[in-house]
């Protein structure tokens, strides 16, 4: 019989997952930018709750990784996943109370090219809630899972880089331009969190697998 000195519980998993899930129920929340007339003031103030919720169990699992004597992955790799988990919703949380602070609502319409970053965006984080509880069992398929983000990210690289072309046309006035802009720049860095998600999880499965 093979004995191992790791815990055999889920609980660790539990919290990656419902970090998991956190983010896709942020993006989705994000997502209502793209309707036709959004509540901008009631996007933000949900996103920023559910920033807090994340903050929580973040704070949680660092607690218990720090309270356990023997941990089921390496401690730094489950504190790198779990700093990266919560970056992602830094940067959507960020994204949406800027449209709303900056007034963007008064655009006739959020810019098509931003409202692909969402879409993306949208597509990781379904990918990572599907795929996060196979990371307990360590699931062949879980290499799909880095490949399709690293597919994800290189679109939303070409989403963000025709915003750009969009935004120095000289079709908005140059203080909008400026507000689109960092909007536009927490977008591009949460979809590339997810990509540094990807890899924190790619980092556990070789280490455990």
């Amino acid at each position: 019989m093979r004995f191992s000195l790791k815990p055999q519980e889920g609980a660790f998993y539990a919290f990656f997952t419902e970090a998991a899930g956190n983010i896709k129920r942020g993006v989705t929340i994000l997502s209502e930018l793209g309707e036709d007339k959004p509540d901008f003031q009631s996007i933000s103030e949900r996103l920023v709750d559910v920033e807090h919720d994340n903050d929580l169990l973040t704070h949680r699992l660092f607690n218990k990784i720090n309270s356990t004597f023997v941990t089921p992955m390496d401690r730094n790799d489950m504190h790198e996943l779990a700093g990266k988990l919560d970056d992602v919703l830094d940067h959507v949380e960020a994204a949406a109370n800027l449209v709303y602070l900056y007034g963007l609502s008064e655009l006739p319409a959020i810019p098509r090219e931003m409202i692909e970053q969402i879409t993306v965006l949208d597509k990781q984080a379904d990918l990572l809630a599907q795929y996060m509880p196979k990371l307990k069992g360590l699931s062949p398929s879980m290499k799909e899972y880095w490949v399709e983000c690293n597919r994800l990210e290189n679109d939303g690289d070409r989403a963000y880089r025709m915003l750009l072309v969009r935004l120095y046309s000289g079709e908005y006035e140059t203080l909008t331009v400026m507000k689109l802009k960092e909007v536009a720049d927490e977008l591009e860095a949460a979809c590339d969190s997810f990509e540094h998600v990807s890899n924190a999880i790619e980092t556990v499965y070789v280490k455990e697998s």
